[in-house]
């Protein structure tokens, strides 16, 4: 890749004397490392802020798919959870996979206790199309997650399991877009990735409009991309930042991740969350 054509480096969040943003995700550990907690803290950490963790469940996970998956007991999850925040205290919150209704719920109502900026991935199926969700988990997903997000970041996959709404077009993204808010998120980003031509993105409240648009690059090691975007929004809004610019920040990262993802195993490879700490001068 050439200099001309690397993606604009974001800026990491500032930092106060005392100590970096402190950053809370609630998901599913991928012991492959491209996706899931072990993402999202490599993006914390890339983007300046101190990450922790909520494990829900513990997933079996290659660059071939998902070979299997267990959920964690919700006193498990709600124990994790009183530890970090009644302690350290979080900054922003991110959530992932959380496999049953029953987290779903035990999460939304730890959720609804706080004050913070919280960013939803509602995390239905893995990259290779495994469901990393339980279908009787919807309602509680719509119903009780939903409406505790300041931003919701579905992809179009998600948002036709959640809506109805299927997208084809970049012209469907504002109607996919307002089916979700009907939910209860503050905002809606609605990844277009999954379109032809460039990744475009729509970022709204209802009122306004960001249209987020980056090069599609042609590489095809690309997981982790929605943990990874998540997270950095959360990074972003514990950082301070208001919404319209974290999700603009947290697209300029995830792009360049994505440009720099790379082979491993015999399947998908990872974005790589690490790319903003490489030389600039091109490859």
């Amino acid at each position: 890749m050439s200099l001309s054509s690397r993606p604009q480096r974001p800026q990491r969040v500032p930092r106060t004397a005392a100590a970096p943003a402190r950053v809370l995700t609630v998901a599913g550990s991928d012991s492959g490392g491209g996706a899931g907690i072990q993402a999202d803290l490599k993006t914390m950490l890339a983007l300046g802020a101190h990450g922790m963790s909520v494990i829900t469940a513990v997933t079996a996970q290659n660059s071939l798919g998902v070979q299997g998956a267990w959920e964690l007991p919700a006193d498990a999850v709600r124990t994790q959870f009183r530890s970090v925040v009644d302690d350290i205290g979080v900054q922003a919150v991110k959530t992932g996979m959380l496999a049953t209704a029953g987290l779903v719920e035990t999460v939304a109502a730890l959720l609804a206790e706080l004050t913070v900026p919280v960013v939803v991935d509602p995390v239905g199926v893995s990259k290779h199309g495994d469901a990393l969700l339980a279908t009787d988990a919807l309602d509680a997903v719509r119903t009780t997650l939903l409406p505790t997000a300041t931003v919701a970041t579905p992809n179009l996959d998600e948002v036709a399991q959640l809506t109805g709404v299927s997208v084809e077009s970049e012209d469907d993204l504002r109607r996919a877009a307002g089916a979700v808010l009907a939910l209860g998120p503050r905002w809606a980003l609605i990844k277009g990735g999954h379109l032809t031509g460039d990744a475009v993105d729509l970022l709204t409240d209802g009122t306004e409009e960001h249209w987020l648009q980056a090069p599609r690059y042609d590489n095809r090691h690309t997981h982790g991309t929605g943990c990874t975007l998540a997270s950095a929004v959360a990074t972003y809004l514990a950082g301070g930042y208001d919404v319209p610019r974290a999700a603009t920040a947290a697209k300029q990262y995830v792009t360049g991740a994505i440009a720099e993802g790379f082979p491993l195993g015999g399947g998908i490879g990872p974005v790589d969350h690490g790319w903003l700490s490489a030389p600039a001068s091109g490859h």
